[in-house]
């Protein structure tokens, strides 16, 4: 590993050490009432690294679902982390190895902070991607090990209703600080209108429920951005050199 570019990734990654930290621990706890330890904590944390996933996952677990069920049902709520890598293909280009790795951990957060990206001076790029990589799911097992061992430790002592929000609210944080970092906000106009549409017509019309519109609504969005991403590339490179 690249002490160097650890070193600069760490601080970028920090609200993402917070964030995971809180829905890791929501994440053991939740699977530790579900009756399973610690160690499967680690292990799903390790191994499949999916948030959103990882929470269904502890439904699956708790009524015994069939592989078809959750091989569907996980293909649904991750479909999205397909137009992420579609969006990622340059800047994986040429890591070696490291590029099966950075396919695996492209969660939500990991993409966000990829997305916009700035590299410090003299920092190798992929090096830096990497480590913002490694450390984003050395945090989230961090978190999912605690969570195991505080659920263990206080089983039967704490109300955990509701706790499963703490994904959302940090996926919020992000996207407003992803926001305010962009003086560009076309994307994100298209992202939340193409959702509120969809959301509006697919039940409607095909009357199919919202995890369709969510794909939908993702296809829409990548193919706008696609026949959009010369014009909003050639603007953005245009306001760089303006502010210099």
């Amino acid at each position: 590993m690249d002490r160097k570019a650890l070193s600069a990734a760490f601080p970028v990654t920090l609200p993402v050490l917070m964030g995971y930290l809180s829905i890791g621990i929501a994440f053991g706890l939740m699977l530790e009432k579900a009756g399973f330890n610690f160690i499967w904590a680690f292990f799903m944390s390790l191994t499949i690294y999916a948030g959103s996933g990882q929470y269904l996952g502890v439904s699956l677990l708790a009524t015994a679902a069939s592989l078809g069920t959750v091989a569907v049902m996980i293909l649904l709520i991750n479909f999205r982390h397909l137009v992420y890598g579609l969006s990622m293909l340059e800047k994986f280009r040429g890591m070696g190895w490291r590029k099966l790795y950075m396919i695996f951990s492209l969660t939500d957060e990991t993409y966000a902070l990829l997305a916009g990206a700035a590299v410090p001076v003299g920092v190798d790029p992929k090096n830096y991607y990497f480590s913002i990589a490694v450390l984003d799911q050395i945090y989230w097992i961090a978190g999912s090990v605690i969570g195991g061992v505080a659920g263990g430790l206080l089983a039967g002592k704490i109300d955990i209703t509701g706790i499963d929000f703490a994904m959302t609210a940090l996926f919020v944080v992000i996207a407003v600080e992803q926001w305010q970092s962009y003086r560009r906000h076309l994307p994100a106009f298209l992202g939340a209108g193409c959702t509120v549409l969809f959301l509006i017509i697919v039940p409607a019309l095909w009357g199919l429920g919202q995890q369709q519109m969510l794909l939908v609504s993702l296809g829409v969005v990548v193919v706008l951005l696609l026949a959009l991403r010369s014009r909003l590339e050639n603007r953005t490179e245009g306001e760089e050199v303006a502010a210099q």
